[in-house]
């Protein structure tokens, strides 16, 4: 008479699932505040833009009497003598002339700006406007620029001077204006839109959109 061979079913207890699971919880959490640290330091990066141009500009004017872009005698006060011509002058009205996303091809004070406080050793960067280098971007990659305010501001935000970052995703416009102002990026002192002209509220922000965000001064 054969004996029965007793078949042994292999598989995964309760246990060692539950324990699979767990580690792929902590993986996943682990990914997840990981993605929370690096949004964060993006975010305070680009703040640190809006806080670092008013900086540049006041540091300016103590040490020249001027505004950087505005100046008239930016070449006796940033160009070593040997080169005069390293750069032109404004014409001291008192506002920084231009647009803040003005291309370099003639430059305005806005593009000048960046020059002046270059060549004065305020910040660093190309100080040749035709450098490939010289306009300066934000930690998304998103142009930075600097403007008076006024009746044409960008996005309608008042101040002496407007602060403008662009190809910022929806979802760090969000922290900012939190940070800055009001959190709503439709009113107050710092405003986005999808362009330079018309605020985008907070419920019609799109998180993976990009945006210009402006700041008044």
């Amino acid at each position: 008479m054969q004996k029965k061979q007793t078949v042994r079913q292999t598989g995964f207890t309760l246990v060692e699932i539950s324990i699979v699971l767990v580690v792929i919880g902590l993986l996943l959490g682990g990914v997840l505040k990981g993605q929370e640290l690096i949004d964060s330091a993006k975010v305070k990066n680009l703040a640190q833009d809006f806080r670092t141009v008013p900086m540049l500009i006041n540091a300016y004017q103590d040490k020249f009497r001027a505004l950087p872009g505005d100046d008239s005698r930016a070449t006796t006060h940033v160009c070593p003598a040997s080169t005069s011509g390293c750069t032109a002058n404004g014409n001291a009205d008192g506002r920084i002339g231009g647009n803040w996303d003005d291309g370099v091809e003639q430059p305005s004070e806005a593009i000048r700006f960046w020059q002046h406080i270059r060549l004065a050793n305020l910040a660093a960067g190309a100080t040749d406007t035709a450098a490939s280098d010289f306009l300066p971007l934000n930690g998304a990659g998103g142009r930075i620029g600097v403007q008076s305010g006024g009746a044409t501001a960008p996005l309608g935000v008042s101040g002496s001077h407007v602060i403008c970052s662009a190809g910022i995703p929806g979802k760090f416009v969000r922290q900012l204006d939190g940070m800055f102002d009001n959190g709503d990026p439709a009113t107050g002192a710092m405003r986005a839109g999808v362009g330079s002209t018309t605020p985008v509220g907070a419920s019609d922000l799109d998180d993976s959109a990009a945006y210009v965000v402006c700041l008044g001064v």
